[in-house]
């Protein structure tokens, strides 16, 4: 029996470079603060440079919270590409589709997506996180992280 469990989140389904910028750079942050403590310093940094000091802090705690939340509370890992990778996985589409409908106002939305990662019970909570992580994301201006992203040469162009 394969054990590809772990792999369907990674299904490519998108390429950053055909995303908005905000959504994009959210993306990247997710990756970066995941990835590594020199991640999360950039990660940082975007929230430094966007907001005031005492705003920057509680917008990048919100996000903070909301992706230690996730973590917890997934069904099974969250799948994520390389920081450098242009493709964009299944589990960070989800990510960004809980986000982005949360961000618009659309809560009871955004409770179901987030079932799509973790359980009921927590559903509003993370959908509640990610509004406010939303309207933050949205005000950063997207940054170069310098990360030299790759062609995504294992998209299927279907038409």
């Amino acid at each position: 029996m394969r054990d590809d469990t772990y792999a369907s989140g990674g299904a490519s389904v998108a390429v950053l470079n055909q995303l908005n910028g905000w959504e994009a750079n959210l993306i990247l942050n997710l990756r970066l603060w995941c990835d590594s403590p020199n991640g999360k310093a950039q990660v940082w940094n975007d929230y430094a440079r966007t907001f005031r000091s005492p705003l920057a802090t509680h917008e990048m705690q919100a996000f903070e919270t909301l992706i230690a939340t996730l973590i917890e509370y997934a069904y099974r890992p969250l799948v994520r590409h390389d920081v450098n990778c242009a493709c964009v996985g299944s589990d960070e589409c989800v990510f960004l589709n809980l986000v982005k409908t949360a961000s618009d106002g659309h809560l009871s939305d955004a409770a179901l997506i987030a079932t799509l990662i973790a359980g009921p019970t927590k559903a509003e909570a993370i959908a509640m996180l990610a509004g406010q992580v939303g309207e933050g994301a949205r005000q950063i201006r997207p940054q170069n992280h310098d990360i030299d992203i790759t062609h995504a040469t294992n998209v299927v162009r279907l038409h």
